[in-house]
């Protein structure tokens, strides 16, 4: 298949984590689309169009129409879990959808069940697995995740596939030896090493099948060196991590325009409130250490104190997580922002976010998976440092610098669009025919 032609047979999409709010979230939207039920709301490959030449010829065809993406309609769903339920029950247990959004996919949401997961208490301590795989190591884990994702593919008739985690976040893990390379890696799934969680088995499993990986939690998975390894070997891309929906999502807005009009910063002070299964696992200090990684890096990326000593060098940045159970999916943050403007006069910004959760997370799965899809027709591997915009902590290739502005971020998503599809990227420099002249240097009179 030529990779500027639209596939016409089907994709498979295995998530781990089958049974949790966003992965069910995502799966009842997509079939309620297909079904004309509902608006793909919040996906840029659905919704949004792309600016083709200069803005005066008036090119703007939507994304899914100028990239030969995979069309929704050939979406097969698989995936793991470590509870034994159908998405259907998984979603009503949720309660992030309507019952009267979830009854007309009823039938398709109750065929989809897990198959067992990988689970090891010890990274996510406040969950229970009653429905995980077994293996002498992780080398044989490792091995039935393959048979699945073969199984699954065989079963279905598949020839492509992506897989996503969408498990819950597990405990802070720093680097360690057996991360560091692809043959320490795999001597230490042999040996049971200590430092080798689920989400790298998923991700190792993944990439040895020729599947692309996408890691949507804050932890490692696929950004050690040794599956970044992998990947790159494989010819497979990576992407990742920690889906940015809600509070980081504002910061990668609001702290662009502070730098753009050179407004101070002395203090920002974010908290929130969620009580789903996110929630309950982010109340294990061990697993709000890799999220509040993930959150507090963003101010920093953006700001450069380094550069702007005067204006951001001292900032004091907070992140807190409050499980509170009744709150179930509709996550509320709040943020306190101290800033200066002229001559140092303070001033504040306060922002009450009600969302929920999945709902922001599900257009974010749709999207990578179909971009991830894309990019391995076109014969790109390793980290897609271009899908940065919808991550909280994006992965980046060796060399390169990690972009946290929402708005450079998404010029890169679409440039890179353009130039994979033979289109010329976009400067925003003025165009020959509205009053520049490229050639000639401007003159300025009286």
């Amino acid at each position: 298949m030529s990779p500027s032609v639209k596939p016409s047979d089907g994709l498979g999409v295995l998530i781990a984590g089958l049974n949790g709010a966003v992965s069910t979230t995502f799966l009842a939207g997509v079939m309620a689309v297909r079904r004309g039920l509902a608006t793909p709301v919040g996906s840029i490959t659905q919704m949004q169009t792309i600016r083709l030449g200069n803005r005066s010829d008036e090119k703007f065809p939507f994304i899914r129409d100028f990239v030969p993406l995979a069309d929704l309609k050939d979406l097969v769903f698989g995936g793991w879990d470590i509870r034994n339920e159908n998405c259907f029950e998984s979603a009503q247990s949720a309660r992030v959808l309507h019952e009267k959004d979830l009854m007309g996919i009823k039938d398709e949401l109750s065929e989809i069940r897990p198959y067992k997961g990988v689970f090891e208490t010890k990274f996510s301590q406040r969950l229970s697995g009653l429905w995980t795989k077994q293996g002498k190591n992780k080398r044989d884990l490792s091995d039935r995740v393959r048979e699945d994702i073969g199984n699954f593919k065989s079963s279905n008739r598949l020839k492509r596939a992506v897989i996503v985690w969408c498990g819950s976040t597990e405990i802070h893990l720093p680097l360690s030896s057996v991360h560091m390379s692809l043959s320490a890696f795999e001597k230490g799934l042999e040996n049971n090493h200590p430092d080798i969680s689920p989400s790298m088995i998923y991700a190792y499993a993944s990439l040895m099948e020729n599947v692309p990986y996408l890691n949507g939690a804050p932890n490692l998975s696929s950004d050690i060196p040794a599956l970044m390894e992998l990947a790159v070997l494989k010819g497979v891309p990576i992407a990742g991590k920690d889906f940015k929906t809600g509070q980081t999502l504002l910061k990668t807005v609001i702290a662009p325009m502070l730098k753009a009009r050179m407004l101070g910063l002395k203090g920002w002070f974010s908290t929130n409130i969620l009580g789903n299964r996110d929630g309950e696992v982010l109340d294990d200090p061990a697993c709000f250490k890799t999220k509040e990684e993930s959150k507090l890096s963003v101010l920093n990326g953006i700001l450069q104190p380094d550069l702007y000593a005067d204006l951001y060098k001292d900032h004091y940045h907070k992140v807190a997580i409050n499980y509170y159970p009744p709150s179930g999916d509709n996550k509320e943050s709040w943020d306190n922002i101290d800033i200066f403007g002229w001559m140092g006069y303070p001033m504040q910004i306060k922002i009450d976010f009600l969302c929920r959760d999945s709902v922001l997370a599900a257009p974010l799965v749709l999207d990578l998976v179909l971009f991830l899809d894309f990019a391995r027709r076109r014969g790109l591997s390793g980290v897609q440092d271009w899908l940065s915009f919808y991550f909280k902590s994006p992965m980046q290739s060796p060399g390169m610098v990690v972009e946290h502005d929402l708005f450079i971020q998404h010029m890169k998503l679409k440039n890179t669009l353009r130039a994979l599809m033979g289109e010329v990227p976009i400067t925003h420099v003025e165009e020959p025919g509205e009053g520049f002249d490229v050639e000639k240097p401007a003159t300025v009179t009286g």
